[in-house]
C-alpha cells in the first residue's frame, strides 16, 4: 500500500499574522484566569460547607461514645488524605501501641496541658455530663486553622502528638472578598436617605443644572479665550457629555453638544489640517511651531470624537435601546435626537472646508428621508443652505454623489423633497462662462519698444521680473480655479442628470416624477443635443399616457421647451403638440388658495410665446389670449394679474391682436370655446368680453390692467400703465401681489366715521323705528281688538 499523504495544509502568512504572539499570550492568560478562578471557587464551597457541618455538629448533642467513634474516623480519614503520618516508618511495637490507645476515649478526650499520666484509672462517679463537658469545643467565630500532623514524641509520660499548622497561600485575597462582601452587607443595612418632598427634589434640581451650566460657561469662555493654551478643556467639556445624573442629564448633554458646536465653529481655522509624517515628526522645530502642531492635533482629535457622540445619540434614537446605566428614559432619546442633527447640520454649513466634512455629509443624507418631519425638514434646509453658499463645488459634488447613492439604494423609494433639493445647485452655462472670457479685457504688458523708451537699463530688468510674476499669479489664480470650477460643475450635472434620467426610465409612475421634471426644467440647457429626440419623445409619452397630474403635465411643457429654445433652437423639431397639452391644461387649473400652478403658467407661455414669436402663427396667438381672458375671471386676484400681463405680451407682441376688441367677425365660422385644437377654434370671431367685467373687479390693480388691454394696451398717454407696473414681468407681479399670507397688496384703506357721529344716526334711527311700531301697534289694536288677542295667545302658546 502507497503510504498516505499528509493532508494537512500548512498555514498561510496571513493566518500566521492574525495569530500574533500578542494573541497566543492573552489566550494563555485567560486559560490560566479560568483555572485559578475555579480553583479558587472550589476552596470558597468546601470551605463553607465545612463550617456549616462543624455548626451543626458542635450545636446537637450526642453521647460520649458517639463522639469517640466519630473523632477516631475523623482522625483515620485525616490520616488517610493528608498522609500526615507514614505508618511504614514506625515500628510494629509503636503501631500496636497507637492502635490500643485509639481505642481509649482519655487518649481523645484529655486536656494535653495537663500533667497527669494518660493510662490513669476513671472514677467510677463520672457521669455522662462531665464526660460530654470534657469534650473540647471551638467557638463559632473561631477561624478554622488546618493542622498538618507530625510524629509524636514519646516520653516516661506516654505518646505526645505533634502538629502544626498549614500554610495558607491566598489568606490575604480570601480577606479581600471576604470584606468585600461584608462591606455590601453593612451597605443594605445602613439607614435610609430622607424622603424629599417635590418642591425639595425641585429645587435641588435647579441647583444642580445651574452649577453644571456656570461649569460649561467656564469652559467654554477659557477655550475661547485662549484656544491654543486650554485645548486639553476641550475634553474635560466634551466628557459632560456623558452626564450620569439622571434628574439633570438630558438637559446637560443638550447644553454640552450646542456649546462644543459653538466652540468648533469659532476656533477651527479656515483650512483643512492633515496629520504629520513620520519625517516631520522628527525633526525639531520652533516652540510656536510645536506648540500650533499640538493644538491642531488636538483640535481634530476632540472634533471627530464630538462627531462620534452625535451620531452614537443618533443610533440610540433609532435602535430604541436602552442603555445599562438607565440614565436617560427612552421619551428623552428623540430630543437628543434632534439637537444632535441640528449641531451636524450646522458644521455642515459652516464648516465645509474643515477635516470630517464627508462623514457629516453621509450622515446628513439619509436622514433627509427620515420619517420624523422635523429632522427631515432641518438636514434638507441645510443641504440648500450649503448648495446655495458653495462657490467652487467640491461640497456640492459630494452631497450629489451620495443622494444619487441613496436613490438608488432605496429603489427610488424616498421623499421628493430629497431630489428638490438639486433645484438650488449654483451651476451656470459652460458656454457663457467660456464668453465672458474672452470678452474679459486682458491685463495689457508693456512692449519691448515702449520699454526701451521709456526705461532705463535697471528698471526694465525689475519690470522683466514683476511681469513674469504677475503672469504666474494669473495663471495661478484666474484660470486654474475657473478650471477645477468647471470641471466640479461638470461632474456634479451628471450625476444630476444620470438620477434623472434612471428614474424617466424606471420608475416613471414614482412619486419623484415631478421634482425630476422640475429639475429637467431648469437644467434643460445644459444637457447635450444628442439626447434631445429621445428626452422629447418620453416628455410626449408621459403627457399622453393621461398617468400625470395638471402639474406634472405643465412641468414636461416646460421642460420640453427649454430644451428647444437653448441649444435646440437649431433642431428641426415642431412642437405643436406640446401648444395643444398647455391649451387643454389651462382649464384644469387650481383656482383657489393653492393657485400656485398659475406661476409654472406664466414662464410657460413667456418661453413659448415670447421667446419664439417668429415660430408661433397669429391663430395660435389669438386661441391663448381668449383663453387666458376666460381664464382671469376664475382665479385669485394676483393669478388675474399674471395672466393679464401676459396677456399685454401678446398685444404688444403679435400684430392685429386688437381685433379681438371689436364685436364685428374677421372671417367665416363660429368660435368653439371647448375645442382642444387653437389653430382650429376660429378665435377671431369672437370678443374681449371678458376685459369689461374685469373693469369692475374689486383689485385696483386688476381693473388698471383690464382699462389698458381695452384702450389696446398703448406705452404711452392716458391708457398707458404706470411704470412699477408696465417695467415687471408677469410672474414678478405674480409674486408680488400673491395673497399667501393673508395679506392684501394694495393695502386697503379704512374709512372710519366718527364714533360720536355713529352713535347719534343710530340712536335716532331707533328711536323712529320705535315709534313707527308702537303707531302700527295702536292702529291694529283699535281696528281689530279680539283678532289681536287671539294673535298674541297663539304666539304666547307657540
Amino acid at each position: 500500500m502507497k503510504p498516505r499523504k499528509n493532508t494537512k495544509r500548512v498555514p498561510s502568512f496571513r493566518k500566521l499574522l492574525r495569530t500574533s504572539q500578542i494573541k497566543l499570550d492573552n489566550k494563555l492568560k485567560n486559560k490560566q484566569y479560568k483555572q485559578k478562578s475555579a480553583a479558587k471557587k472550589y476552596r470558597k464551597e468546601q470551605k463553607k460547607l465545612r463550617e456549616a457541618v462543624r455548626d451543626a455538629i458542635s450545636r446537637k448533642p450526642f453521647p460520649l461514645e458517639e463522639c469517640k467513634k466519630k473523632q477516631v474516623a475523623k482522625k483515620w480519614e485525616e490520616k488517610e488524605e493528608e498522609d500526615a503520618l507514614p505508618l511504614d516508618m514506625m515500628d510494629e511495637d509503636d503501631l500496636k501501641l497507637m492502635e490500643d490507645l485509639a481505642q481509649k476515649a482519655s487518649f481523645l478526650t484529655r486536656d494535653i496541658s495537663s500533667n497527669e499520666p494518660v493510662h490513669i484509672k476513671k472514677r467510677k462517679h463520672e457521669s455522662v455530663i462531665e464526660k460530654y463537658e470534657k469534650v473540647p469545643r471551638r467557638l463559632q467565630t473561631e477561624p478554622e486553622k488546618e493542622l498538618i500532623h507530625l510524629l509524636p514524641i514519646k516520653d516516661k509520660s506516654g505518646i505526645i502528638p505533634q502538629a502544626v499548622e498549614k500554610p495558607v497561600l491566598n489568606v490575604a485575597h480570601d480577606e479581600e472578598e471576604d470584606t468585600e462582601d461584608t462591606e455590601e452587607a453593612e451597605d443594605f443595612n445602613e439607614e435610609p436617605l430622607p424622603v424629599l418632598t417635590p418642591e425639595e427634589m425641585a429645587a435641588q434640581r435647579r441647583q444642580k443644572l445651574q452649577e453644571r451650566k456656570m461649569h460649561i460657561a467656564a469652559l467654554a469662555s477659557s477655550i475661547l479665550s485662549e484656544p491654543d493654551s486650554n485645548i486639553k478643556k476641550l475634553k474635560e467639556l466634551r466628557a459632560m457629555l456623558m452626564e450620569q445624573d439622571p434628574n439633570v442629564a438630558v438637559i446637560v448633554r443638550k447644553l454640552v453638544m450646542v456649546s462644543l458646536m459653538e466652540i468648533f465653529k469659532d476656533i477651527a481655522p479656515s483650512y483643512k489640517i492633515r496629520p504629520l509624517t513620520e519625517a516631520e515628526k522628527a525633526t525639531k522645530v520652533k516652540k510656536e511651531t510645536q506648540k500650533l502642531r499640538e493644538f491642531e492635533e488636538g483640535l481634530v482629535s476632540q472634533y471627530k470624537y464630538y462627531l462620534e457622540n452625535l451620531e452614537q445619540a443618533i443610533k440610540d434614537w433609532k435602535q430604541r435601546k436602552l442603555k445599562k446605566s438607565n440614565v436617560i428614559s427612552l421619551k428623552a432619546y428623540k430630543g437628543l435626537a434632534e439637537v444632535a442633527v441640528k449641531c451636524l447640520c450646522e458644521l455642515l454649513v459652516a464648516l465645509p472646508h474643515f477635516n470630517f466634512h464627508n462623514n457629516i455629509i453621509v450622515l446628513i443624507v439619509p436622514l433627509m428621508n427620515d420619517p420624523s418631519k422635523k429632522i427631515s425638514e432641518l438636514c434638507v434646509e441645510a443641504v440648500k443652505k450649503l448648495f446655495k453658499q458653495d462657490k467652487l463645488g467640491y461640497a456640492s459634488l459630494g452631497v450629489v454623489k451620495v443622494i444619487s447613492g441613496l436613490v438608488r439604494g432605496r429603489n427610488y423609494d424616498v421623499r421628493p423633497e430629497v431630489l428638490k433639493v438639486f433645484l438650488h445647485l449654483r451651476i451656470k452655462e459652460v458656454e457663457l462662462q467660456k464668453d465672458s472670457e474672452d470678452i474679459a479685457p486682458k491685463k495689457k504688458f508693456m512692449t519691448y519698444k515702449e520699454k526701451r523708451k521709456n526705461l532705463s537699463r535697471m528698471q526694465r530688468k525689475w519690470k522683466k521680473a514683476e511681469e513674469k510674476l504677475e503672469r504666474e499669479l494669473l495663471e495661478a489664480e484666474a484660470s486654474e480655479s475657473k478650471q477645477k470650477k468647471l470641471k466640479l460643475h461638470t461632474e456634479t450635472l451628471n450625476i444630476v442628470f444620470v438620477t434623472y434620467f434612471r428614474i424617466l426610465k424606471k420608475a416613471q409612475k414614482s412619486p419623484l416624477l415631478p421634482a425630476v421634471l422640475e429639475g429637467l426644467a431648469k437644467f434643460a440647457h445644459l444637457i447635450n443635443v444628442e439626447f434631445f429626440d429621445d428626452l422629447l419623445i418620453v416628455l410626449h409619452s408621459l403627457i399622453a399616457s393621461g398617468d400625470l397630474s395638471y402639474r406634472e403635465s405643465l412641468h414636461c411643457i416646460l421642460s420640453a421647451f427649454h430644451i428647444l429654445s437653448g441649444q435646440g433652437d437649431v433642431l428641426n423639431i415642431d412642437p405643436m403638440k406640446f401648444y395643444t397639452h398647455l391649451y387643454k391644461t389651462l382649464f384644469s387649473l387650481h383656482a383657489g388658495g393653492s393657485n400656485e400652478d398659475i406661476g409654472i403658467v406664466l414662464q410657460c407661455l413667456d418661453v413659448m410665446f415670447a421667446k419664439r414669436r417668429k415660430q408661433v402663427s397669429q391663430q395660435r396667438a389669438l386661441a391663448f389670449l381668449k383663453r387666458l381672458s376666460i381664464l382671469a375671471l376664475h382665479v385669485l386676484p394676483n393669478s388675474s394679474v399674471g395672466i393679464l400681463a401676459t396677456n399685454r405680451v401678446f398685444m404688444q407682441t403679435f400684430p392685429r391682436m386688437d381685433l379681438l376688441l371689436d364685436n364685428e367677425s374677421q372671417g367665416s365660422g363660429v368660435y368653439l370655446p371647448e375645442l382642444e385644437e387653437p389653430e382650429h377654434c376660429n378665435a377671431q370671431n369672437t370678443a374681449l368680453w371678458e376685459l369689461h367685467l374685469l373693469q369692475r373687479h374689486y383689485h385696483p390693480t386688476v381693473q388698471k390692467f383690464a382699462s389698458h388691454l381695452i384702450a389696446g394696451a398703448p406705452t404711452e398717454g392716458s391708457g398707458a400703465l404706470p411704470l412699477d407696473l408696465s417695467q415687471r414681468s408677469a410672474t414678478e407681479l405674480f409674486e408680488a401681489y400673491c395673497v399667501k399670507g393673508m395679506t392684501f397688496n394694495p393695502p386697503v384703506a379704512s374709512v372710519t366715521p366718527r364714533r360720536k357721529d355713529t352713535f347719534l344716526q343710530m340712536d335716532s334711527f331707533v328711536d323712529e323705528l320705535n315709534k313707527q311700531l308702537q303707531q302700527h301697534i295702536n292702529e291694529t289694536v283699535a281696528h281689530k281688538p279680539l283678532d289681536f288677542a287671539k294673535h298674541l295667545k297663539k304666539s304666547s302658546l307657540a
